[in-house]
């Protein structure tokens, strides 16, 4: 998509997002590449499991040939700007095109109280942050430009995805949000937005795992802020989401249906989508829920 202001060489149009953190990476380097087998174009991880997300980054590029490798996202509050710039060109010089870095501000309790930060105002800490970025020596691996995004779930975060970054991850959002992220956006800027589904098990199994999972981030003030300008309501926020949230949220029922989920934001101008599966924890292994998935996606 050479229209776009920093390139990204997807092989296809959705991708896998993936908490790999848990796993010895000689092995998530292994499940990487068997990602990349399937089909899917990208592989999009978090950061917060004491992994540094970078050095991550580096294993799956290197562990495999086609596949883009994006942070979803690189929490701000674990690194200065320098070295935050300097790394991510560093992989976008090695591997042109491969390389997406997502930004994020994070959360209140876990900068606060499991790093011992100080959480300031979202919108003023992610400027500051990005024009500290823009300030880095142009000669070092100069002309290596990696696509940036931000984890824009509010209109003036998604505005500056598109003033100081390359565009936004939305995540844990309906395609009726992904939509309104392109309208702010415009044609010009990325838009990759992760959806989770629930394989396997009977309908009971799916909406419990898919209630664990939105449930963990039902205290987080910028994820209820967002669920209510969606269009839900508090009684929506109750613990572990109501079925009406998670079923907006989560993808369920075959393969099919869980495939449309993924197709439903791309229709609403996602440029790219990528899947999350859940299951019983961080340790579940995606590879069989890919497989169907990719043979429903016809990949």
């Amino acid at each position: 998509m050479t229209n776009k202001t920093a390139a990204i060489d997807f092989p296809s149009r959705v991708g896998v997002w993936w908490n790999s953190g848990p796993w010895p990476i000689r092995e998530a380097q292994d499940i990487a590449r068997e990602i990349e087998e399937l089909g899917f174009g990208s592989l999009f991880m978090p950061e917060g499991s004491g992994k540094d997300v970078l050095v991550e980054s580096a294993a799956f590029l290197a562990a495999t040939d086609r596949l883009v490798v994006g942070t979803g996202i690189a929490n701000i509050h674990f690194r200065i700007p320098t070295p935050a710039e300097g790394g991510a060109r560093t992989l976008a010089a090695l591997h042109p095109g491969r390389f997406v870095l997502g930004l994020g501000v994070g959360h209140a309790p876990f900068v606060e109280a499991n790093m011992k930060g100080t959480y300031g105002k979202p919108l003023t800490t992610m400027r500051t942050y990005l024009e500290r970025m823009n300030a880095f020596p142009a000669e070092i691996e100069e002309g290596a430009k990696p696509a940036r995004l931000l984890a824009a779930l509010g209109p003036k975060m998604i505005e500056l995805s598109g003033e100081l970054a390359d565009g936004s991850h939305p995540y844990l959002v309906t395609p009726e949000q992904t939509a309104t992220t392109r309208e702010i956006l415009g044609p010009d800027k990325w838009v990759i937005s992760e959806q989770a589904v629930s394989l396997g098990g009977d309908t009971e199994d799916q909406l419990r795992h898919a209630h664990t999972h939105v449930g963990f981030y039902i205290p987080l003030q910028n994820y209820r802020n967002s669920w209510l300008r969606q269009g839900f309501e508090e009684s929506d926020l109750v613990p572990g989401g109501s079925d009406r949230l998670v079923r907006s949220l989560v993808g369920m029922g075959g393969a099919e249906q869980a495939a449309a989920s993924l197709t439903a934001h791309l229709d609403a101008g996602a440029d790219h989508v990528v899947v999350q599966i859940v299951g019983e924890g961080a340790t579940t292994d995606p590879r069989p829920a890919l497989k169907e998935l990719a043979s429903a996606l016809s990949l």
